[in-house]
């Protein structure tokens, strides 16, 4: 078997054991929990939750934060599917997990993916613990999840991207944001590669180019989404300046917890955002 057909065998099976899962639900939106975020996980109720493990090519999960695992239920009263990690490129060439995980959520009736990330910040005037929501994504990879045999059944070979961080959901969570009294920053987002983090002048590089914060992952989400016609919205959890911009030493303990002091604005959030995406 070759690995687009096995792939295409993974998200059948790994749709048809989440479709059994929920019982007759059915989500809508599917939100994936950056590093630090995972707490909302715990707001769900009635949870039906499924390990990656048990779901045939999903990804295995090697990043502390990322537990791995899907939890279907209730997010005040909302059907949502929340996923708990993700896989980062700087772990494996292999785009066929994250794929099968985007392409899993759409085949059981999700057409809106909500994104999360912890980020570093380029701009003094975003604080750390302060969220952003994503408005444009910078590609700085190296690579893209979609490379390699297309299948028209997901997407086309070739797509647009300009509006790939959909104006219409992000202006409703600027509203949600508004209501709630939180503070919620808007600007482009640059994806490196990692695991390092980035170099001062790196960081200079990007600010140049427009970017207002900087991360490892989502990126490759959004993309694969879009392609398969699921409309997204992100939002980052601020966890340290980038490089250069203050005397922070930058760890993935640091990573977590600075992500935890933002947790709280941030399911806020997601909660009442829900309700009107």
């Amino acid at each position: 078997m070759t690995l687009p057909q096995a792939h295409l065998e993974n998200v059948r099976q790994s749709a048809a054991i989440i479709t059994a899962a929920l019982a007759g639900a059915r989500p809508r939106i599917a939100i994936i929990l950056g590093s630090g975020l995972g707490g909302l996980a715990n707001q769900i109720q009635r949870p039906r939750v499924i390990a990656y493990a048990d779901l045939p090519g999903f990804p295995v999960l090697t990043v502390l934060g990322h537990i791995g695992e899907l939890i279907a239920g209730e997010l005040d009263g909302v059907p949502v599917i929340v996923l708990k990690g993700r896989k980062h490129f700087y772990e494996t060439d292999d785009a066929y997990p994250l794929r099968t995980m985007i392409r899993t959520l759409q085949a059981v009736g999700v057409d809106t993916l909500f994104l999360s990330n912890a980020a570093g910040s380029l701009r003094p005037a975003i604080k750390v613990s302060e969220l952003m929501l994503i408005t444009d994504h910078i590609n700085f990879l190296g690579l893209n999840p979609l490379t390699g045999p297309n299948d028209d059944s997901f997407g086309p070979r070739f797509f647009p991207v300009s509006d790939a961080w959909d104006p219409g959901l992000a202006g409703r969570v600027k509203a949600v944001a508004r209501q709630q009294g939180i503070t919620l920053h808007e600007g482009v987002y640059v994806a490196f590669r990692g695991p390092s983090f980035e170099t001062p002048a790196e960081i200079r590089m990007v600010q140049g180019w427009g970017a207002d914060a900087v991360g490892m992952s989502s990126v490759p989400d959004c993309l694969i989404a879009r392609h398969c016609g699921l409309k997204v919205v992100g939002v980052s959890c601020i966890t340290n300046m980038g490089a250069g911009l203050s005397d922070e030493h930058l760890t993935h303990a640091h990573t977590l917890a600075n992500a935890a002091k933002g947790a709280a604005a941030f399911e806020r959030l997601v909660t009442a955002a829900v309700k009107v995406l």
